[in-house]
């Protein structure tokens, strides 16, 4: 059998997978809290892999190991994601999960709006998961028709195979709900990582070991021309603190300072604190899953593939012909045939895993099919979660709660279903049409995640927070946010500065404005009516949430711990890991014969693994709840009163 036909016989039997969950889902739903969130009763195992597979996308897989190669080590500190992520469950999920149960929150609009007594934030969360979901669900529709167009040697167009392999996805989502989701999700799981790693030793082999990427590495440093502020390569150093860079400029030494990596990874935080995330944490059973996911799967796990097995991805690609400077130092051997410098082909950087996977076409057809479907995978296990929840959204939040209040669970449920749809629909449109506009668009989504920071801080940490400080904030953030990327520059005509000044992301501009003027403002809106009505919220958390005597006086350390690795890690001090381990210029004082970047790398995503085991485990902020939580009503879209009674037991 050929390649393209081993790869359609694994497509094939993976879409079977996916629509015999549709099938089971749409059989199992019966309300709309089994449709949207699954009826609250996603087993541990299910969510753990869910979760994971969520949060590290096809980006992950395809994306990842092209930027390591384009941009070298001071870009792989972006591995710390696997950390970063989930470090914002450990700050949200519980708590969450915990007035969702309660208080019959299906999904975050509705938990917002209670809280906060506002039908504004109710729309804005909306708004936020629409400007998430569209613009990230089609950047990975479009990866997965760039990879079949490469993998079928053309055969298939990318908007034909991006609209092809969207369907099934809209089938088994729309059908299934999030339970299909779920558990189509967990084999997503396994194959991203699984075909991460496996790509990692086919690229560690055909480099020729450990040692042979070691010199590979060492020589690569030597030839490059492009060098930081201190005179070190930039593949394997960190441009320095700061930088200001103008309108048109660019950093010298690269873009990744250790402002730029600390402010990428608040960003990339705003995948778990995307209102699909809230939709995630109401749909469990219990918190138990909670740490496991946070720890294990994603820190430890996760977090070991890409430190190691992305690395070696994408610094191994210089070393088999996709660098035309190093075949002509004699440097790399021409495994990939490509006829010249890879960023100067259709795609650049992003076509360095297909070329990966088709190495073995003529050694292991089947091998290539299979590594296509972990791709394929990879890409969907994102989109398929935020198709549902944003439909569940817009169903409950905005055709429930304003054009169709009386509408029943069946009512719900073929909205919510033609919302997966309509969502699909525009992040296709949007794909197949303005190619350019997705990419901006697309920078845009997990940094306007992130700005649900300080409303998620009000209502599961700090009451001092008002719902006018946080709807002031909210809106200042997603300008903010937008005005410092490239459609700030491009759409507006903003001159002024450039995308990401001092080379700082978006997100953290945005943040900036978000939670200064939420603190602010709510320092002059403090009112007794609000505050009464919160209390109860904060007094429910205390009481089953709340630290014995004896854990509260390991906040200090809790606060330490986590201000010094984000400082070390992924902050202006992660400057000192391009030194401390050996000379970047000498090779000969490399400790391990590894550049010393990455030697930090490896001990402070160690670190960054205890940090996590002790917020999550130690200091219980994923743990089970010692008092059982009675709910007052199991889905607050059947209550007839406009809300809870919380007075009531």
């Amino acid at each position: 059998m050929t390649t393209t036909m081993w790869v359609f016989l694994f497509v094939i039997l993976y879409w079977a997978y996916c629509i015999f969950w549709g099938i089971k889902g749409a059989r199992t739903a019966k309300t709309a809290s089994d449709y949207f969130i699954a009826g609250r009763s996603i087993p541990i195992w299910v969510f753990v892999l869910a979760a994971t597979a969520t949060s590290f996308s096809g980006w992950t897989f395809m994306g990842h190991p092209g930027l390591v190669y384009r941009d070298g080590f001071q870009y792989a500190y972006a591995s710390f994601y696997a950390i970063t992520i989930p470090f914002t469950g450990v700050m949200f999920l519980k708590r969450q999960w915990m007035l969702g149960k309660r208080f019959g929150y299906v999904t975050p609009g509705e938990m917002f709006s209670d809280y906060y007594m506002s039908d504004v934030m109710r729309v804005l969360t909306v708004v936020v998961a629409l400007f998430f979901s569209i613009p990230y669900l089609g950047v990975q529709l479009r990866a997965s028709g760039f990879l079949f167009n490469i993998v079928t040697d053309g055969l298939m167009p990318v908007e034909a195979g991006m609209w092809l392999l969207s369907a099934v996805v809209v089938i088994y989502v729309a059908s299934g709900g999030l339970r299909a989701v779920a558990y189509v999700d967990t084999v997503q799981c396994l194959l991203l990582a699984g075909g991460i790693f496996a790509i990692g030793l086919i690229t560690l082999n055909y480099v020729g070991g450990w040692g042979a990427l070691q010199e590979g590495i060492a020589n690569l440093a030597a030839v490059d021309t492009k060098r930081t502020p201190d005179g070190y390569s930039h593949y394997i150093a960190i441009p320095g603190v700061i930088q200001w860079v103008s309108a048109g400029a660019k950093a010298q030494g690269g873009a990744w300072t250790g402002m730029m990596v600390l402010t990428y990874m608040f960003a990339l935080m705003g995948i778990q604190s995307a209102p699909a995330f809230s939709m995630w944490s109401f749909s469990n059973k219990n918190p138990r899953p909670f740490a496991p996911q946070q720890v294990w799967a994603s820190s430890f796990g996760i977090g070991f593939i890409l430190i190691i097995f992305t690395a070696i991805q994408g610094m191994g690609a210089h070393l088999l012909g996709a660098d035309r400077a190093m075949l002509e130092a004699g440097h790399a051997k021409d495994v990939f045939q490509i006829g010249g410098d890879i960023m100067a082909l259709p795609g650049a950087q992003g076509q360095v895993v297909p070329v990966l996977i088709m190495l073995l076409t003529n050694v292991a057809p089947w091998f290539v099919g299979l590594l296509c479907v972990c791709a394929l995978a990879a890409m969907q296990s994102t989109g398929a979660a935020y198709m549902s929840t944003a439909a569940g959204m817009l169903t409950r939040d905005l055709y429930k709660r304003f054009v169709n209040p009386s509408v029943g669970h069946s009512g719900q449920k073929l909205f919510g279903r033609i919302g997966v749809v309509v969502i699909t629909g525009a992040a296709l449109v949007v794909a197949t049409t303005s190619a350019d506009a997705l990419v901006l668009l697309g920078g845009l989504a997990v940094a306007y995640g992130f700005q649900m920071w300080p409303a998620l801080i009000g209502i599961c940490w700090w009451p001092f927070l008002t719902r006018k400080g946080v709807t002031v904030g909210l809106i200042a953030g997603i300008i903010g946010v937008t005005l410092t990327e490239s459609i700030g520059t491009q759409w507006f005509g903003i001159t002024a500065w450039g995308r990401w000044p001092l080379t700082m992301h978006s997100a953290a501009w945005g943040i900036y404005f978000n939670f200064g003027l939420a603190i602010l403002v709510s320092f002059f809106t403090q009112n007794d009516k609000e505050r009464t009505h919160q209390k109860p919220y904060h007094a429910f958390l205390t009481e089953h949430a709340g630290l014995s005597a004896a854990k509260k006086k390991l906040r200090p350390a809790a606060w330490i711990i986590t201000l010094v690795w984000f400082f070390f890690a992924i902050g202006p001090g992660a400057v000192l890991g391009n030194t401390m381990f050996g000379n970047p210029n000498d090779a000969a004082t490399w400790v391990f014969g590894m550049p010393s970047i990455w030697v930090w790398h490896i001990i402070w995503w160690a670190l960054g693994v205890g940090m996590m085991i002790f917020l999550a485990y130690k200091m219980e902020m994923s743990t089970m709840p010692e008092k059982e939580i009675v709910a007052l009503v199991e889905d607050i879209g059947d209550l007839k009163t406009a809300r809870l009674d919380l007075d009531k037991p």
